[in-house]
């Protein structure tokens, strides 16, 4: 991963692809993300993280390359920086994560090579809150959600009705007790939205074959999605 410039997007280019480590304003903080846009990329897809993970997660990273072998951009985002992410409270701060988010969602549309994209959002665990509050308060900006073994009850009830965009839930059969909570909060959507459960999956999708189902399926929707916005 290059870094030519600590801000804006202009590192390596193979046949009109973009990869490069990217330092993105956030309030007094400044997070990392790492960009990669294929050639003519349909759309671009942000990355929140959950508790305890980062863009350097092995889970995001495989769903991530699914996503840009579709034709979709990446930007997989470390939304606390180093310091914030050793304190457990800081972790859970759904807020915070939200104003990152959004923070950073405001540099994409900052960015000569992905200001005109359509944006999806791809959250796990309390990731996943973050990226359905972002959404609901941005609109029309963001075109669909996935959540990857999410907790969007943690959104809340008044941001879960406030969302606009097609939003997807793939949780594991075997992670009961999640299961139960996305089935809740999508009772408390008004947006068209589908919950896609992954048999024999627990909370991580460590099982064969579960992890590329998940990618297979949150690629699915976004270029349904996405590339819809773009036409």
């Amino acid at each position: 991963m290059t870094k030519p410039s600590p801000n804006a997007p202009g590192g390596s280019h193979a046949a009109g692809s973009l990869e490069q480590l990217v330092h993105i304003p956030a309030g007094a903080a400044a997070i990392e993300g790492a960009l990669a846009l294929p050639a003519a990329a349909a759309g671009l897809v942000l990355f929140a993280h959950g508790s305890g993970s980062s863009r350097h997660s092995p889970r995001n990273n495989y769903v991530a390359r699914v996503l840009r072998e579709r034709g979709l951009g990446t930007l997989l985002l470390d939304l606390l920086t180093p310091e914030e992410d050793q304190d457990v409270r800081t972790r859970f701060d759904i807020p915070l994560l939200t104003e990152r988010l959004r923070a950073a969602t405001r540099w994409v549309r900052a960015q000569p090579a992905t200001q005109a994209l359509p944006l999806g959002y791809f959250g796990a665990s309390t990731g996943a809150a973050a990226a359905l509050m972002a959404a609901a308060a941005l609109g029309p900006q963001v075109q669909a959600v996935v959540s990857r073994g999410g907790r969007p009850d943690l959104a809340g009830h008044a941001q879960l009705a406030r969302l606009q965009c097609p939003v997807l839930l793939l949780v594991g059969g075997r992670d009961e007790e999640v299961l139960a909570l996305n089935r809740l909060a999508a009772a408390q959507m008004r947006c068209p939205h589908e919950i896609v459960v992954i048999p024999g999956a627990t909370h991580l999708f460590e099982e064969p074959g579960t992890l590329e189902a998940v990618a297979q399926c949150a690629a699915d929707w976004f270029v349904r999605y996405l590339t819809r916005s773009a036409r």
